[in-house]
């Protein structure tokens, strides 16, 4: 059974990672989705990848680098279909080199990383809304990370972005609930794409996940289908929520990693 038969979707940097296991979720589940990306050429080869498998596809151009692809991006969309049911707010930032903690990260890196990722979210969400406030509502949903709920050693202005998104999240579920709209935020822990993958130590992999319950990185699918559950009717009373998808990252006692180093010592 599809769980989201006509529906119109736009995602953004979705040619691959979570973006793309986002769509192809989608797609499965009957949405015509739109890929928002800054390579066209690229994009619409995805495109052509899901019609392939029997599903519906186009791309609009988003270039994370020119604000003024943030609101036409979904325009585009509503030029096209007449609406936007579903908004997936996927593209993120951050400069491990440079985005550090307070004293020794960069100043100038610090708020171009808060002001992309959070304006990434604001302005296509701004487009949106006026849009499904007219055809009778639609869900967005926002990509952030567990990081925007525990704090770090590093990558100050990726946590902080990500915290605001969240906060973004609830307003505006709060403020156009009366409109039959919707917004909630997954929010991922470590999800083993190939970019994450490249950029990690085993060493720091096998230390992270000793404080994973689960004990295992996530996947795309993983998010992908967290979107799903929150674009679909699937949860049509939930709006306003950060969902964390980190296998129970975060949730146990400080220690739980040393009760387990001790447990295998003993």
């Amino acid at each position: 059974m599809k769980l989201l038969e006509k529906k119109i979707a736009v995602i953004t940097s979705s040619t691959r990672g979570i973006g793309l296991s986002c769509a192809n979720r989608l797609s499965e589940n009957g949405v015509k989705v739109y890929l928002a990306v800054r390579n066209l050429e690229n994009g619409k080869k995805v495109a052509d990848e899901i019609i392939s498998k029997g599903g519906s596809a186009d791309v609009v151009y988003f270039d994370a680098t020119k604000e003024e692809t943030f609101t036409s991006f979904v325009s585009d969309v509503v030029k096209k279909e007449g609406r936007i049911d579903i908004l997936v707010n996927n593209f993120g930032t951050t400069d491990v080199s440079k985005d550090l903690d307070l004293v020794n990260g960069d100043t100038d890196t610090f708020f171009k990383i808060v002001n992309e990722n959070l304006k990434s979210v604001y302005l296509p969400s701004k487009e949106a809304v006026k849009s499904m406030k007219k055809t009778g509502g639609g869900c967005i949903i926002n990509i952030s990370s567990v990081g925007g709920i525990y704090p770090d050693m590093s990558r100050l202005a990726y946590g902080i972005s990500k915290s605001a998104i969240n906060f973004l999240t609830k307003n505006i579920a709060v403020q156009y609930a009366r409109d039959n709209i919707r917004c909630n935020a997954v929010l991922p822990g470590f999800v083993a794409t190939d970019a994450a993958m490249e950029n990690m130590s085993e060493d720091f992999l096998k230390s992270f996940l000793k404080n994973v319950p689960l004990n295992r990185s996530a996947e795309a699918i993983d998010i992908a289908n967290a979107v799903l559950f929150f674009a679909s009717d699937l949860s049509s009373y939930i709006t306003g929520e950060t969902m964390p998808v980190g296998g129970g990252f975060g949730l146990p006692s400080p220690m739980y990693a040393q009760y387990f180093d001790m447990m295998k010592k003993g």
